[in-house]
């Protein structure tokens, strides 16, 4: 291909499952175009992403694709589509919305991410936030989950999502669902810096670190929020 407009296009999934989640907001825009869009992703991922209305191929074992006019790797998709903080396309894209009872936490991540010693909550601080009322553990030895969808049905009965920065915000965020996402010092790059909110997802509301290591001032700040006292 040389650029000109194609009637097939095939999204290759890449990076975590966070990541192929925030992009997958981009298969409306391109189906609007007319192009028939094929979404590759991590197995965990297949179940909640067919109601975007496109295949959805998963990445396991031996996989038939059928022939495409082009592809492309997701995370290349906000570049290739021209984004800007002004044009990122709508979020909701996946079934929930506000409503439901309860907290949903989860204070850490996957020990396999490059930067999870920063993104992680240590145990002492987490304790704060276990004990606000109403809340649940969202960590899949407490759910049982079997994928994304499972959770994702698990969050739709929630009013709100307390999180470090893993897959969870980025799904809270697909459906709309109110989030409250706790940030390390030096957070992603998706998150920007000095504010508060998010442009890729309106439901989140950020918590940060005022200074490296500083989780106990984000548990008194989401504590506060939730209008509870310290412990």
């Amino acid at each position: 291909m040389a650029g000109q407009p194609v009637g097939s296009l095939l999204i290759w999934h890449e990076q975590g499952l966070g990541d192929q989640i925030q992009y997958a907001r981009y298969v409306a825009p391109l189906m609007a175009r007319g192009i028939k869009v094929s979404l590759m992703c991590a197995p965990a991922l297949k179940r909640l992403f067919e109601p975007l209305g496109c295949p959805v191929i998963a990445a396991e074992g031996q996989v038939q694709i059928p022939p495409h006019d082009a592809w492309i790797l997701a995370a290349s998709l906000p570049w290739r589509m021209g984004t800007t903080l002004e044009t990122i396309p709508p979020a909701s894209y996946l079934p929930g919305g506000a409503g439901g009872e309860g907290l949903g936490l989860l204070t850490s991540g996957a020990p396999i991410h490059p930067d999870d010693h920063n993104r992680s909550m240590p145990a002492e601080a987490a304790a704060g936030l276990r004990s606000l009322p109403g809340v649940r553990a969202l960590d899949r030895e407490a759910t049982g989950a079997r994928d994304m969808q499972d959770t994702a049905e698990i969050v739709r009965s929630l009013e709100k999502v307390i999180t470090v920065d893993t897959a969870l915000a980025h799904l809270a965020g697909a459906m709309g669902k109110p989030c409250w996402l706790m940030l390390p010092y030096k957070g992603d790059w998706r998150w920007l810096t000095g504010r508060t909110d998010s442009p890729w997802y309106p439901s989140i509301r950020i918590f940060r670190q005022p200074a490296p290591g500083d989780w106990a001032s984000v548990v008194a700040q989401v504590r506060e929020a939730a209008g509870q006292p310290a412990p």
